[in-house]
């Protein structure tokens, strides 16, 4: 426990050096990306996102091995496309297949780990939403409300297991369910006018993230308590 304060502590003095840094640094672009993404989504896409979101916002709990798994198997193939560029060359459907296949497997033993260590990732990505909400858009700030996040998210989640289950299902399911809507606003309204509207204010898409999320996780906490038959 002395090691994670001291850890937690580091972060925090990081946070407040970054909280110095001159107001002219240059910003970052987060929605840009974000927005690049959404535009590519037809509406069976989005409706797909929104369906997939629900079960994982509703009922994580229940199949959030299934999603550790789905995880590891996309780091895999992270794993594998790096690979590639760095070291190979040529085609990668084989090599892909390979590290899906390892890392799908992989995922059962370290199950618990998985768990702990979405659930920290959910909690880095939590506040570095919120500090990009409240209109601290440095890149250093961002980084520093991330580790932050990270590091509390951690500490909970490998202190309490089911704490993490229902914090990076609820997360991840809100973030497909919003992507989702978003997807169908920007098919269906004008995308410029959707798009400088959640530029201009800041705070929008978290909310819009954490509301469903909050919602989520109360309810599974409930699901949980009255299912008997849960167990990790």
């Amino acid at each position: 426990m002395s090691s994670l304060a001291g850890i937690l502590q580091t972060v925090l003095i990081l946070a407040q050096q970054a909280a110095r840094q001159p107001e002219t640094q240059q910003k970052v672009t987060p929605l840009a990306t974000m927005w690049q993404h959404i535009s590519t989504l037809d509406v069976v896409e989005a409706l797909t996102f929104i369906s997939f979101g629900i079960v994982c916002l509703f009922y994580g709990w229940r199949i959030f091995k299934i999603l550790v798994t789905i995880c590891f198997s996309l780091l895999g193939l992270l794993v594998a496309i790096w690979a590639n560029d760095q070291l190979i060359g040529g085609s990668v459907v084989w090599l892909a297949m390979i590290c899906i296949l390892f890392f799908a497997i992989l995922s059962i033993p370290l199950m618990r780990w998985g768990v702990s260590l979405l659930g920290a990732l959910s909690g880095g990505i939590l506040t570095a939403g919120m500090t990009l909400a409240f209109g601290l858009g440095d890149q250093r700030l961002l980084l520093a409300g991330g580790l932050i996040g990270l590091v509390a998210g951690g500490m909970i989640s490998f202190i309490v297991f089911k704490a993490a289950v229902i914090l990076f299902t609820s997360l991840g399911g809100s973030t497909l369910i919003v992507t989702g809507f978003l997807g169908v606003l920007h098919q269906n309204t004008d995308p410029k006018r959707l798009e400088m509207f959640a530029s201009d204010y800041r705070w929008f898409l978290p909310a819009l993230i954490l509301v469903p999320m909050v919602i989520g996780v109360v309810l599974q906490h409930r699901f949980i308590k009255t299912a008997q038959d849960w167990s990790v």
